[in-house]
């Protein structure tokens, strides 16, 4: 196999990428410069080499604690739980929370063999112990079947322990139409629904 259809092959195992755009991948980088090849290749590397699940939350990070959980001015006594590392930065994208995370590292899926083992279940009940001063854990796992059963199981593990669990709501997108939304979305919009004298 020549090195084209190896690198080829190579990029059409991520994710999203087809086998055409990793051909086209594999021509554009041809046409760079060599040292844009190599500062692609380091920075792979390093990925692999520095990055880590922070010891406190399980996010991927340099550091350990990462930034979030080192910073004094977050609020240690509300931990969201979301499924991967980058749920939290969408979820910082909106700049509304200012509490901390907790990476499960997947969700529960019995369909492709994926139980509570596999998740980061034991760190998450000791973090919300006596005494850690939790006062409310948010469920933010995706609104997927796996999803809605992930948060399930996390309510009914977190129950004994005394703190206040709740769910993210879910519905219509900003700027989204009603005309387009397909049932489920406007169902769960409509239970989520809230006074609009509460304050944003």
């Amino acid at each position: 196999m020549s090195a084209i259809e190896d690198l080829v092959t190579e990029l059409s195992q991520l994710p999203g990428i087809g086998r055409k755009t990793a051909q086209r991948l594999t021509f554009y980088l041809l046409k760079q410069p060599v040292e844009t090849a190599r500062r692609l290749a380091d920075a792979i590397r390093a990925v692999r080499d520095r990055v880590k699940a922070c010891g406190v939350c399980g996010m991927l990070t340099d550091d350990d604690p990462c930034v979030i959980c080192s910073d004094p001015r977050r609020d240690a006594s509300l931990v969201c739980v979301v499924e991967e590392s980058a749920d939290v930065g969408a979820i910082e994208r909106a700049g509304r929370f200012r509490g901390r995370y907790h990476v499960l590292g997947g969700r529960l899926s019995p369909l492709e063999g994926v139980g509570p083992e596999a998740l980061h279940l034991e760190r998450l009940l000791g973090r919300v112990g006596d005494g850690s001063g939790v006062r409310e854990v948010i469920i933010a796992t995706n609104p997927s079947m796996e999803g809605e059963v992930t948060a399930t199981y996390l309510q009914q593990l977190l129950r004994p322990t005394g703190v206040r669990v709740t769910r993210i709501a879910r519905g219509l997108p900003v700027g989204g139409d009603l005309e387009y939304a397909d049932g489920v979305t406007i169902a769960q919009a409509l239970l989520a629904r809230r006074d609009m004298s509460e304050a944003d």
